[in-house]
């Protein structure tokens, strides 16, 4: 069976308010206030919790691997206590997944965020059921850009590895599909949007209304 995996953050969602509400969350703790911006830091909050700490620390001069370490947990905790209050699906992102199952597509996740954390979160946006399988961070001894995260997303979809292609928002997505082998079709609408072209990626999309087309031409 031909397999669509799609990352979570950037790609299928924008968590990144919620994302970074759990870092000011720290930094707050810290005695530093609101250090990130929601708009601003989007695109970092994309990149996951501890380069949104990593980068808030820098940006006041404060920069230390262990209070990352220190504070990651926290920000976890923190994040998913809040992990649905301002998290939207991109429009036409559920329509797109719903079209490519009933076109005979295996449909699933694979993401650079803990397990447990995406599962809570596509559970609270209604959407859990809709894909076949789900592969975070910690699911697997290794995570993106290591292929066997995406290979492991296609074989519980019940689909083959290759004969899969990874939708993302990211330099991670190109170069997890690349390892592996297979397409890559990364999003444009997102926070880091501008730079998608710059990766070749096999295809880019402005919107989920593009997506069928893109998988139809790349898993003929």
């Amino acid at each position: 069976m031909r397999t669509v995996i799609f990352d979570l953050d950037g790609t299928l969602a924008d968590t990144s308010g919620d994302l970074i509400a759990a870092a000011n969350h720290c930094f707050r703790h810290m005695g530093l206030g609101d250090v990130l911006d929601p708009v601003r830091d989007a695109g970092v909050a994309l990149r996951g919790g501890r380069r949104m700490l990593s980068v808030g620390l820098d940006r006041v001069t404060l920069f230390d691997a262990a209070t990352v370490d220190q504070y990651y947990p926290v920000l976890l905790d923190a994040y998913s206590q809040q992990i649905d209050r301002h998290t939207v699906l991109y429009p036409g992102a559920m329509e797109a997944v719903e079209d490519l199952r009933e076109g005979g597509f295996a449909v699933g996740i694979c993401t650079n965020k803990p397990e447990a954390l995406a599962d809570l979160l596509l559970t609270r946006l209604g959407v859990r059921d809709a894909f076949a399988s789900l592969v975070g961070a910690d699911t697997l001894s290794v995570r993106k850009p290591d292929p066997e995260p995406l290979r492991e997303a296609a074989r519980r979809a019940g689909g083959d590895p290759a004969r899969c292609l990874l939708v993302g928002d990211s330099d991670t997505d190109r170069n997890t599909a690349r390892a592996a082998g297979v397409p890559s079709v990364l999003v444009t609408f997102g926070p880091s949007g501008e730079d998608m072209a710059a990766l070749e990626p096999e295809a880019l999309i402005g919107s989920f209304g593009e997506l069928r087309g893109a998988v139809e031409r790349l898993l003929a």
